[in-house]
């Protein structure tokens, strides 16, 4: 249902893009680094965070971490990683095929700025075998084009 989500939903806000179903896994950020073809950064991972009572979503590159610090500052107060269960009510998408495509309700979605040095990015397409290629000025388009610093990159 979910991979289906977001093909409705591309199908109706970017009728050319096309997610792409492969043979093998893109469930975590390697995994889908090694299908596709490119480095860890360019796998833009979506993580659903609570801060204080608001649910948000957040894209940022797939070798970043969040960072408590800058996160706070970014949101305005600490965040917090919503379990399997929330990612699967908020999102509709299991764990490992969570993107910011074919949401069942309108949420935030902000984008790390770690994002902005990679032309092209991969998020997953609503399955653990599916992703969406996509520049990131195409992505920050469909996602509302809200940025912040949120992340740690790796050293």
């Amino acid at each position: 249902m979910s991979l289906e989500s977001v093909r409705t939903d591309l199908a109706a806000r970017a009728p050319d893009l096309a997610v792409e179903v492969t043979d093998n896994s893109t469930a975590t950020v390697q995994l889908a680094a090694e299908v596709h073809g490119v480095e860890p950064g360019q796998i833009a991972k979506t993580l659903c965070i609570r801060i204080r009572d608001e649910e948000v979503l957040l894209v940022t590159r797939g070798d970043a971490r969040l960072d408590n610090q800058k996160s706070k500052t970014a949101f305005g107060g600490r965040p917090r990683m919503l379990g399997a269960e929330d990612v699967l009510r908020l999102t509709s998408h299991q764990v490992g095929g969570v993107c910011p495509f074919g949401l069942p309700a309108p949420l935030p979605i902000f984008l790390d700025a770690s994002l902005k040095i990679y032309d092209l990015v991969i998020p997953a397409g609503g399955d653990t075998h599916a992703s969406v290629k996509l520049s990131v000025d195409r992505l920050a388009e469909l996602c509302g084009n809200q940025w912040v610093d949120a992340c740690q990159l790796p050293e």
